[in-house]
C-alpha cells in the first residue's frame, strides 16, 4: 500500500470551461490545474473550445462530451478523468479508467426558477448518471455534499469536501494602461458598493437594489457598481436598473470585465454585496475579504461556510438588514478596519495548494482501490 501511494500518477481533467469568460468553475479549473502541476502531477486538458491536448473546436460542449469524450479517454495514458463541471462525465464507464467528479451545486433542482426547464431536466439526468458512476465525489462545501446526499441516490462514503482555494488574487496585475484609462474614464466615487457575479436571479441583486432603494430615501447616497455577465433573468432586472437610475440612484451595471479591471474595481470598494440565495461555495467574497474589502453576504446556502463570521451576514429577504449592514460599513471607518482585518485572517486559509494536495490524494486513493 505504502509503495502505491508512492507512484507517479497523472489525469485528464475536463477543460470545458477552460477558454470561455471567467466562471467560477473555470476559475476553479484553471487554479487547480496549475497547483497540482506544481506538485509534480502531469494533466491533460480535455474539451476545451481550442487549447489543451484534446480541444473540441467548434463543437458545443454538451455534443463533444457525450458524443467524443469516451472514444478520446479510451486512446489515452492517464489513468483517471475527472470532470469538474457537475456533470461531464462519460455515458459509460471506460476500462481501466477511474472516474472522479466535482459538484460545485444543486442550482438547478434547488432553485428551478433560476434556469430554462430544458437545463434542469438535462443537469439532473446527467448528474445522477454521473454519480452512479463515479468512483468518487468531490464537493467544494460541506453544504453542497449535504445537499447532494439528501436529493440524489448516491453513496456518502463516495463524497468528500474539498474547499476552494482564494490566494489567485494575490497574483493579479494591475491594468494596463487601457484598462487603467477605462478605469479613470468611470470616475468613480470615493466611495462605493461593489456586487460581482453573473446578473442572474439567483444572485438576488434584488434585494440589494431594494437596499440601494432604501438608504436613497434616508437621503444616503450608496453608489453601487455591478461587474458581471447578463444570465437568466437578466433582462427584468436591466429595466428595473434603469428605472431607479431615473430616480437618481446612482446603479451602474458594468457587464463582464477582464480580471484586472475586476480586481481593481474590487480592490478599491468600499463594501463588497453579496446577499445571494444559494452558493454551493461563494468565492467573490472570499476573494473580497482576501483583498481587504469589508464583505456582507446571506446566510443562504455555503456562505456562512465559506466567509464565517468575519463577514456581516443577513437574511437574504431582509433588504433593511442589508441597507443597515452597508450604512454601518460606509459610515463607520473603525468597523471597516475591524472587517478588513478579519477577512484576510479568514480567507488566509483557503489556499490552492492545499485542494491540490487533498486532491492528488483523493486520486491516489481511487488507485489504491482500483479493482
Amino acid at each position: 500500500m505504502a509503495e502505491a501511494r508512492q507512484r507517479k500518477i497523472s489525469v485528464a481533467i475536463d477543460a470545458s470551461l477552460w477558454d470561455e469568460p471567467t466562471t467560477g468553475i473555470g476559475l476553479y479549473t484553471r487554479n487547480l490545474v496549475a497547483a497540482m502541476e506544481r506538485e509534480g502531477v502531469p494533466v491533460r486538458r480535455i474539451g476545451a473550445r481550442h487549447s489543451g491536448e484534446h480541444p473540441r473546436g467548434a463543437m458545443g460542449r454538451t455534443a463533444y462530451f457525450l458524443a467524443q469524450l469516451s472514444s478520446v479517454l479510451d486512446s489515452v495514458d492517464e489513468p483517471i478523468f475527472h470532470a469538474v463541471c457537475n456533470f461531464n462525465l462519460p455515458p459509460v464507464r471506460i476500462p481501466g479508467k477511474r472516474l472522479v467528479l466535482t459538484v460545485h451545486d444543486l442550482i438547478p433542482d434547488l432553485l428551478p426558477d433560476t434556469v430554462s426547464f430544458a437545463f434542469r431536466w438535462q443537469f439532473r439526468l446527467w448528474l445522477a448518471r454521473s454519480l452512479r458512476i463515479a468512483d468518487r465525489v468531490i464537493c467544494v462545501s460541506h453544504r453542497t455534499r449535504d445537499d447532494l446526499a439528501a436529493r440524489f441516490d448516491v453513496d456518502r462514503d463516495k463524497l468528500t469536501v474539498i474547499h476552494l482555494g482564494v490566494d489567485h488574487v494575490d497574483g493579479i496585475a494591475e491594468p494596463d494602461a487601457a484598462g487603467a484609462a477605462f478605469i479613470q474614464a468611470l470616475a468613480l466615487p470615493r466611495q462605493y458598493v461593489l456586487h460581482a457575479g453573473a446578473l442572474d436571479v439567483r444572485k438576488n441583486i434584488d434585494l440589494l437594489l431594494n437596499a440601494c432603494a432604501v438608504l436613497h430615501a434616508r437621503g444616503k447616497a450608496v453608489p453601487l457598481l455591478l461587474v458581471g455577465q447578463e444570465w437568466y433573468g437578466s433582462e427584468a432586472l436591466a429595466k428595473r436598473i434603469a428605472h431607479l437610475r431615473s430616480s437618481g440612484l446612482d446603479i451602474r451595471a458594468l457587464g463582464y470585465q477582464s480580471e484586472p479591471i475586476f480586481y481593481a474595481l474590487m480592490r478599491r470598494a468600499t463594501v463588497f454585496a453579496f446577499p445571494s440565495r444559494y452558493e454551493g461555495f461563494g468565492l467573490p467574497p472570499l476573494e473580497a475579504m482576501r483583498l481587504g474589502v469589508p464583505t456582507v453576504v446571506s446566510s443562504a446556502g455555503a456562505l456562512p461556510e465559506v466567509c464565517g463570521e468575519a463577514a456581516m451576514q443577513i437574511d437574504p429577504g431582509d433588504a433593511e438588514g442589508l441597507a443597515s449592514a452597508i450604512e454601518l460599513l460606509m459610515g463607520s471607518e473603525s468597523e471597516r478596519r475591524a472587517r478588513v482585518a478579519a477577512g484576510r485572517e479568514w480567507a488566509g486559509r483557503f489556499r490552492w495548494q492545499t485542494a491540490a494536495k487533498e486532491t492528488i490524494g483523493l486520486y491516489r486513493s481511487v488507485l489504491d482501490h482500483a479493482p
